[in-house]
């Protein structure tokens, strides 16, 4: 039995012998390999790189289609109550940037900010507002009711750090209060209005109600509104970001012309030429055409989704017209005006 082990274990030390040592890679082999991997990889990486980054735009620019529109359905939803849609010249009057002759009684700003010079007024109308369970019945019983309201939007681009380095939208508005004859007194007003802890029922600070009688067309007296004396505390309020802030005057790439379709009105920017020398002024990518007989409004938007993922090279360029998404609406007021 010894010996029988004694002679596996030489076989085995003898196999054991025999066996070739087995050396690493040489530092040839190794660049080579590396360069290799190099080769290979790199493509790789790019082509993942390309394709973050066109899934990065393309969030972009779906973000800001959406945003669009939801913007135009809220536009659109506030001026079918509009009962009176100002023109450019409408507008004009309301900021005091025409002379006297063609607006006598409104030769000074009836609008906020009245100096700010990094706005413009697009949009301005009145409508009828619902107020909601004001009226007393009786005893606990309430009914709804309306009062007229001025609402203004505005283009806006400015150096501010809250918002992007394009243009905004913001929103406006005063509204009348609910009259009652045994309500409550409101500061600045002589008439009484429903009684409410927060005043809520209350006119808006500054608000006057349009006068319709006397001589002259409806148009006269509407652009002829002045505000009450007390001062504005209604703030601006922003509906969207993110819009162009391309200038039709951009010498390498200008901001697209804007075009009318309304019949009625003519094919030019409906923002009054008055504000020509501010720079929102020169931006299409938010204006309206109003045709004021029929209180209708055609509104068009362009936002900007290249502002939200990068912070220069921002203005409009046919080769990137894709990242600018725009849409617009033809919106017809519900209510009426009427005059003697």
């Amino acid at each position: 039995m010894i010996m029988t082990l004694k002679f596996m274990l030489s076989i085995q030390l003898k196999r054991s012998k025999g066996i070739q040592q087995v050396d690493g890679f040489t530092l040839i082999e190794l660049l080579v390999g590396m360069i290799l991997a190099f080769l290979i990889i790199t493509p790789l990486l790019g082509f993942m790189v390309n394709i973050l980054d066109t899934d990065r735009k393309e969030q972009a620019k779906a973000n800001s289609e959406q945003e669009i529109q939801a913007s135009l359905d809220y536009i659109a939803r506030d001026l079918q109550q509009a009962i009176y849609i100002y023109d450019a010249t409408g507008i004009a009057c309301l900021t005091g940037t025409v002379d006297t002759t063609t607006c006598p009684n409104a030769s000074t700003n009836q609008l906020p900010s009245p100096t700010a010079t990094d706005r413009v007024p697009v949009l301005v109308f009145w409508k009828r507002e619902l107020v909601s369970q004001a009226i007393t019945i009786t005893g606990t019983q309430k009914d709804d009711t309306f009062v007229y309201s001025l609402v203004a939007y505005y283009l806006i681009k400015d150096s501010s750090t809250t918002w992007s380095n394009a243009a905004r939208i913001a929103r406006w508005q005063i509204k009348d209060g609910v009259a009652d004859p045994g309500g409550q007194a409101c500061t600045g007003y002589t008439g009484k209005y429903v009684t409410d802890s927060n005043n809520k029922y209350c006119p808006s600070p500054g608000f006057a109600l349009f006068k319709l009688d006397g001589a002259g067309t409806i148009t006269q007296k509407m652009n002829a509104w002045t505000k009450a004396t007390a001062s504005y505390t209604a703030d601006t309020t922003v509906l969207v970001d993110f819009i162009d802030q391309t200038k039709t005057d951009d010498a390498s790439n200008p901001a697209p012309t804007a075009v009318c379709s309304l019949t009625s009105v003519p094919a030019s920017f409906s923002v009054p030429a008055s504000f020509n020398t501010r720079d929102t002024a020169k931006m299409t990518s938010f204006y309206a055409c109003v045709d004021r007989v029929n209180t209708t409004a055609q509104v068009f938007l362009r936002g900007n989704a290249l502002a939200r993922i990068q912070n220069d090279n921002l203005n409009y360029k046919d080769s990137s017209k894709t990242y600018f998404p725009n849409a617009s609406i033809r919106v017809q007021g519900r209510g009426y005006l009427f005059t003697k």
